[in-house]
């Protein structure tokens, strides 16, 4: 699930669990284990590239 913090920019969760916090080289969540489906990193890469480009606020 992508949501977007105080400052406007996305972030994703866990859908099993709503946790933030993933495990980036197993690809699941620290908290319940479940995988993060591609799709969902897909949306959430597009979702920050269109934060990007409405902000200019590139890392």
């Amino acid at each position: 699930m992508i949501f977007a913090n105080p400052a406007g920019a996305p972030e994703l969760a866990c859908d099993e669990c709503g946790c933030r916090w993933f495990d980036r080289m197993a690809g699941a969540c620290y908290e319940c284990g479940a995988e993060v489906p591609k799709s969902e990193i897909q949306a959430f890469e597009a979702a920050l590239a269109t934060y990007y480009e409405k902000t200019g606020n590139r890392p």
